[in-house]
């Protein structure tokens, strides 16, 4: 939000008042609490009244630090507030020294400049960003014609805001998935959940917290609407604004982006490791087709028939009859029995996805119920809150009341007893404002956190029927992360909407989100031939895949042969290539760190990397850059140091841009130099032992030396095996640690002087799918833990 009209003139009826010095202060063990007047005072007369703000700096963990804001301190606090990590104690380190306090935490620190009340925060004592004139204000927006310089009894047009300053290129990410430019300088950006699609400003998943390119994270701890102007409102400020009397905040420090990501996790959470058969492909009956038994059938005998793995099948809406969602009743009409269907298909190795929503439908039977239960959010005269948006006459449960959330949990678990294993929890943006809930929660704060109460219901009867939990969600705002998995809403079929996607995806695992999916092919209209199979590789290399759409169904044969053909090879691929995803899943779960990261976040010091978002990185080690045009063109930029496409060997020469051919059955698809890549033994299913055959691929540096580690994670997240090497002129050290055999694969190794401690291999047919072989590829054999040493 906006409060000024360029660099001197307020905007119209607003007053802004900031802190003009540090009249007193109390430094303690674990926080630091400042009296700043907004006025200098010059005499014991100017103590009498006018605006004065208090400021606390505290620190919860190391490279933390948080500060918190007040006018008047004395309001209600209604909630609800996100659910933070307990502090750790004695992290804040305080000292004042040549007119300053100086707030320390690890190597982040906020100096106070008593004089002025500025302060800048520093890492290692090099200034990372600061609150300077104006930097924290009280804002009036009605002040034009109010008696009374000092005093104004209305709460409705106060405001707290902050403006830390921004360097010479400086660069801001994240704020939740969003679809527009991926780098948020010169946006207005409102954290307010809506249902909009993919391809506008706004956003089904607002998280209000962003990411600096100067390696340090802001985290601003309110649930409801925050207004931020980065580098908008004042081109070298970003800004960011709360409606009300107190301001909280968190300045995250790094230094990289990727230790940002790691701290602002751990404040406000990180997703569990998802079970292993969720990485696989799911299918869909899609929106609105017509569908029945026989029809669901025929798309699971055809995925099979085909050679295509198929690991769950979702229901969407219409598992249900019209006008009752949700009564979570299989239509009779097209099931008569969903048990006994559910039984068969499960029979068949598959997961069951069915969908929901929050919202319960006049038309079903248990609106009743629950409105005589008190179970449904309520208007002020206290009758039920209803609108005919989406479902007629709808009510939205209230997740406040404990009783309406096991009540609801009640209807999930018959489901789960019936045979489903997961849900897709559509939904949970359009909450009313004005509501009142059953705990006197605040509307304005439940309407981006509802979707936070109403994952964690789902997730957790998951996690109390079945010892897992996934879901299928497409809103919510911080701490979301962990309930996962999320995808990106409901996106057009165009390559410029699979762009967009991609753009919103990165901009949500720079928020903090470790898992991201989408609908392949796009969800609106129908794609062509051509897009479908681009979208399938793009889609089959996300950490989660799914087939979905609107008014068409998306089984590949509905496009033409080659598109099942092109399904095929990426999901095997994807199957082949679990050893490596998973642990990336681990990483998410043990670090925070996303699955699918943006360029900018595993190559902070590369300036081509700085606004990238059509290619990324699929975990650590591996680059992918989806083909986004008619023209068969590959497109897309290789960092520093020599890349090998995993696929055919091919070498080339990074710091520099490609363009180039590139078929249905391939894809820009690069290894890192100095990667090992783990490998398994199957391709039919995400869900099996991967130590059982695994082959790591080892890629070596720009030096030709081999160096890198693997490590293989188990359905439990425990080590199952793993591989290091080291080593340089001329010679390499192979490190296994495992009780199954493995086989080590040293890319362009060429020829071996001698090698000890393991059989050397001629590369067979069949090692790897459609990876080609070299012949100046070296294998190596081990049966059991062991040692190596290869001279080249």
């Amino acid at each position: 939000m906006k409060f000024s009209n360029g660099c001197w003139v307020n905007a119209k009826d607003t007053a802004i008042f900031s802190p003009a010095q540090v009249y007193e202060h109390a430094v303690g063990a674990d926080r630091i609490r400042l009296c700043c007047p907004t006025g200098r005072i010059t005499s014991r007369g100017a103590t009498l009244g006018g605006v004065v703000l208090t400021v606390e700096i505290t620190s919860p963990a190391p490279g933390v630090l948080r500060l918190r804001s007040w006018h008047y301190a004395g309001g209600v606090e209604r909630g609800p507030a996100f659910r933070l990590a307990e502090p750790l104690p004695g992290c804040l380190c305080a000292e004042e020294k040549d007119g300053k306090i100086i707030a320390r935490s690890g190597d982040l620190a906020a100096e106070i400049d008593i004089e002025t009340a500025r302060i800048e925060f520093t890492r290692a004592g090099a200034r990372v960003t600061a609150l300077e004139e104006h930097g924290l204000s009280y804002v009036k927006t009605a002040w034009g014609g109010r008696d009374g310089l000092y005093y104004d009894p209305s709460p409705d047009d106060a405001y707290m805001r902050a403006q830390l300053e921004l360097s010479v290129n400086e660069r801001i990410y994240g704020l939740g998935e969003r679809f527009g430019p991926f780098v948020r300088n010169g946006q207005r950006v409102d954290m307010w959940n809506e249902d909009g699609g993919t391809s506008t400003d706004i956003s089904y998943k607002n998280i209000p917290f962003f990411l600096s390119s100067r390696g340090y994270g802001v985290f601003v701890n309110h649930p409801e609407r925050v207004s931020f102007e980065i580098g908008s409102e004042y081109v070298s400020k970003a800004g960011f604004s709360v409606k009300g009397e107190a301001l909280d905040f968190f300045l995250i420090d790094g230094p990289t982006p990727r230790e940002v990501l790691t701290r602002y996790t751990a404040l406000t959470g990180r997703p569990p490791l998802p079970p292993p058969w969720t990485f696989g492909l799911w299918l869909s009956t899609s929106f609105t087709t017509d569908y029945d038994e026989k029809t669901v059938s025929a798309f699971v005998d055809g995925m099979a028939e085909r050679g295509i793995p198929l690991s769950v099948f979702h229901f969407d809406c219409f598992w249900m009859r019209a006008f009752r969602w949700c009564d979570f009743e299989f239509d009779p009409a097209m099931f008569p029995d969903p048990a006994g269907m559910l039984k068969r298909m499960k029979d068949r190795g598959l997961k069951i996805c069915l969908w929901i929503n929050p919202y319960v439908g006049q038309e079903s039977p248990l609106f009743e119920e629950g409105m005589k239960a008190g179970y449904f959010l309520k208007r002020k005269d206290g009758s039920v809150w209803q609108w005919d948006m989406w479902q007629p006459g709808l009510a939205v449960v209230d997740f406040t009341n404990p009783d309406a959330r096991a009540w609801y949990s009640q209807k999930l678990a018959h489901l789960i007893d019936l045979g489903a294993d997961c849900f897709k929890t559509d939904f949970g943006e359009r909450i009313p404002a004005d509501a009142v809930y059953f705990d006197g929660s605040d509307p304005e704060k439940m309407h981006n956190y509802y979707t936070h109460l109403y994952n964690k219901t789902v997730h957790d009867v998951l996690m109390q029927k079945k010892g897992e939990a996934v879901l299928f969600a497409r809103s919510a705002t911080a701490g979301g992360q962990q309930f996962p998995v999320h995808w990106g809403g409901d996106c057009w079929s165009s390559y410029e909407a699979m762009e967009q996607t991609l753009r919103g995806g990165l901009s949500l695992t720079c928020s903090g989100f470790g898992f991201w999916s989408h609908d392949i092919g796009g969800f609106e209209q129908r794609s062509t031939p051509d897009i479908y199979k681009r979208w399938l590789a793009f889609g089959l290399l996300s950490s989660h895949s799914r087939l979905h759409g609107s008014t068409s169904v998306r089984v590949p044969w509905s496009y033409d042969e080659e598109a099942v053909d092109v399904a095929r090879f990426f999901t095997r691929l994807k199957m082949r290539l679990m050893p490596y995803i998973y642990h990336a899943a681990w990483e998410a779960h043990a670090s925070g760190l996303p699955v699918m990261r943006a360029m900018m976040l595993e190559f902070p010091g590369d300036r081509s990397c700085d606004y990238l978002a059509n290619q990324y990185m699929f975990g650590e080690s591996l680059l992918v850059a989806p083909v986004l045009n008619a023209e068969s063109r590959a497109e897309y930029y290789l960092p520093a140091g020599r890349w090998t496409h995993l696929l055919t060997g091919e070498e080339r020469e990074g710091g520099r841009w490609y363009a180039e051919p590139c078929g249905y059955m391939s894809i820009p698809l690069f290894v890192r130099p100095g990667s090992v890549i783990a490998v398994g033994a199957r391709d039919d299913s995400p869900d099996y032992d991967y130590a059982d055959g695994i082959a790591f691929f080892a890629y070596a540096r720009e030096d030709r030396a081999f160096t890198g580690r693997a490590e293989v994670i188990g359905p439990d997240g425990s080590p199952a095996c793993s591989i290091e090497l080291t080593g340089g002129d001329g010679r390499c050290a192979i490190a296994y640690r495992g009780s199954k055999p493995c086989r080590v694969v040293l890319v362009h190794a060429g020829a071996a002087k001698a090698v000890e401690g393991a059989a050397a291999e001629t590369p067979k047919d069949g090692l790897m799918l459609s990876f080609e072989m070299k012949e100046d590829d070296l294998a190596l054999a081990f049966d059991g833990a062991g040692e190596a040493n290869v001279t080249f």
